[in-house]
């Protein structure tokens, strides 16, 4: 056809090159004119070409779906992390597991810290070789125990104020977590995870290190408790050093009571110890002023858990307190239960103390 539109004259006109448009059709643009050879003008226009109407709305309907899928998969990972924060906040770092803790260090500052020796007793050979039983505080330099008695004491003092630095950071981190899951948006929250990640990381090590603390743990010696010249040739055992506590002693003040001259009182552990558990009572009149009345105050020994205290003033506040006995191993003490108890007028009471009152072995009878 070309060649016959040729061989009468006509000119034949090549479409230019079609075009995209923003529409999904083929356009060949506006209307070009066309120059013959013999200069004549000719204008040539291809129109628009339009695609398949069912093509387009396919591809619409998948678009719209691909940015619901991608929304939803948005959501979905900020509610699992947010759970994930959630779970973290209300298990590992909840209000009542800090409160406990919070309750423990308040404890283990009331404690009785001492330093205990392993093994407590070796054998030693005498000048004869006969074998013998050995107390090891007998063999250990008392100069050199006394500088580990200081390093313990150092030691408990710098765990406890360990222990209370760690859970103020614990509950500042906590207060931070939460402020940050109430205020954040979805977009705020997923672009910082991993530094929340690492916020719960820190907070899950810090708690580690407060679980660690509440135990007493191990003492390094630097040098050796005991010489080759204290055991006379016999092989130095390997003594470790360890830190140990007791719970602290805590008045019964239902129990404790004073009547016109005389007071009972009683005491207890959390942990119930042994009755032959040595006792310091220690006691006061708060006010005085006559030389009787100086000499209302003492201090005694007893391995019991009740005590009486007879020849009181009437009408006398009296100031009581309980401790553990001192022994050669306590490294560190600072608290004792103190309790406050007024004997009644005269007139109001008429009992006096006697014997029968209370268990003779508590019984204790100051004069004055």
């Amino acid at each position: 056809m070309a060649e016959l539109a040729r061989s009468r004259g006509f000119l034949v006109l090549h479409p230019p090159v079609p075009l995209w448009d923003k529409h999904r059709r083929l356009s060949t643009g506006p209307e070009q004119p066309w120059q013959a050879v013999d200069g004549t003008f000719y204008t040539a226009n291809f129109g628009i070409m339009n695609v398949n109407p069912n093509e387009f709305g396919t591809s619409l309907e998948s678009t719209v779906c691909s940015k619901e899928e991608q929304d939803n998969a948005i959501l979905n990972m900020y509610m699992e992390r947010k759970s994930l924060v959630l779970q973290f906040l209300q298990s590992n770092l909840s209000p009542q597991l800090l409160e406990h803790h919070h309750k423990k260090v308040e404890l283990l500052k009331k404690c009785y810290y001492y330093i205990e020796v392993m093994p407590s007793r070796i054998t030693l050979r005498d000048q004869n070789h006969v074998l013998i039983p050995t107390d090891v505080f007998q063999i250990i330099d008392p100069w050199k125990l006394q500088r580990m008695k200081k390093v313990a004491r150092t030691q408990t003092e710098i765990q406890l104020v360990l222990l209370t630095d760690l859970l103020e950071q614990l509950q500042r981190g906590r207060e931070e977590l939460v402020c940050y899951v109430e205020t954040s948006d979805v977009i705020t929250f997923l672009s910082k995870w991993d530094l929340v990640m690492q916020k719960l990381s820190d907070l899950s090590e810090l708690m580690n290190k407060v679980l660690s603390l509440q135990v007493p743990g191990r003492l390094h010696a630097k040098h050796r408790l005991v010489s080759h010249a204290d055991i006379k040739g016999t092989r130095i055992p390997n003594i470790k050093l360890f830190l140990s506590t007791k719970m602290p002693v805590v008045f019964d003040r239902k129990e404790s009571v004073a009547h016109k001259n005389w007071a009972h009182l009683k005491w207890f552990t959390e942990n119930q110890e042994s009755p032959l558990e040595q006792y310091e009572l220690h006691f006061r009149l708060l006010k005085h002023g006559t030389q009787t009345e100086l000499g209302q105050r003492g201090i005694v020994a007893i391995n019991s858990n009740t005590c009486v205290v007879c020849d009181l003033l009437p009408d006398r506040s009296y100031e009581f307190t309980i401790r553990r006995a001192e022994t050669y191993t306590l490294v560190y003490e600072t608290w004792h239960d103190t309790i406050t108890l007024t004997t009644v007028n005269s007139a109001e009471d008429s009992s006096t103390c006697e014997p029968d009152l209370a268990d003779r072995k508590g019984l204790l009878i100051f004069s004055t």
